[in-house]
């Protein structure tokens, strides 16, 4: 039994797949995709020498291309906090007397237990203070 050349072209393509979707590296993505074009060039008819020359010029080119832009947009993407991460920094009220050993206030619409950084600070009802940090389920005010 003959198999034709774009057949292996897509084997070997499935198969640098494979490490894409294990290892997580785009490279192999690249390289499959680059198996793809010669499998397209041996269907097409293309001779051997013209495979292998397709297979590489495609699967350099996206490396060279697609890469370094991937990795910018990685670099860039601004990070979202989120959870408690998301309050730290923000401005609350006080609803109860808040010191060193605890109080409470309204941060971002939710009645939270706080305690000031300072233990010897207090604010009283109405102020308003910012999170500093979170401590368990408790805002650290000043």
């Amino acid at each position: 039994m003959d198999i034709d050349a774009w057949v292996w072209w897509l084997i070997g393509a499935v198969g640098l797949g494979i490490p894409l979707v294990v290892t997580a590296m785009p490279e192999f993505g690249m390289l499959s995709a680059g198996a793809v074009a010669g499998a397209l060039t041996a269907s097409l008819g293309g001779g051997m020498v013209a495979q292998v020359l397709v297979f590489a010029a495609v699967s350099v080119a996206l490396i060279a291309v697609v890469r370094p832009i991937a990795a910018r947009h990685r670099s860039e993407r601004p990070q979202h906090a989120t959870g408690i991460d998301a309050l730290r920094g923000r401005q609350a009220i006080v609803l109860e007397r808040v010191d060193g050993s605890g109080g409470r206030i309204k941060l971002a619409g939710e009645v939270w237990s706080a305690r000031s950084y300072d233990a010897d600070q207090t604010f009283e009802p109405g102020r308003q203070v910012d999170v500093i940090e979170i401590d368990g389920a408790t805002a650290v005010v000043m």
